[in-house]
């Protein structure tokens, strides 16, 4: 008798644990969303700045979520050409960061 209350106690632990994983409302996904682009957007140093396509989600080994960027140069050498920048967003400090990735742009 004690190994089966042992056993049903494991696994109503193991799924409390599973609820509270994917306890995560649409509204808080909007929520950090949201968060993401804002950041991002003020991180970036193009012009007339948009997230192109979706967020890229990595799980927490790799606490980071990835969003492509595309604007304009703003510097007068550039000429207002067209931009793509990617942004990661490190989920623990809640931080954007921005490098260059014009290599996402097609070539003709």
């Amino acid at each position: 008798m004690p190994k089966v209350m042992f056993t049903k106690g494991i696994i109503l632990i193991a799924m409390g644990f599973a609820a509270t994983a994917s306890a995560s409302t649409p509204g808080a996904w909007k929520d950090y969303d949201q968060r993401l682009m804002k950041a991002c957007v003020a991180a970036s140093g193009l012009k007339d700045v948009k997230p192109v396509g979706g967020p890229i989600r990595y799980d927490d080994r790799v606490p980071v979520t990835a969003l492509v960027l595309a604007g304009r140069y703003p510097q007068k050498h550039m000429k207002n050409r067209p931009g793509r920048e990617l942004c990661v967003w490190d989920r623990k400090a809640e931080k954007a960061y921005v490098s260059e990735a014009d290599q996402l742009l097609p070539t003709k």
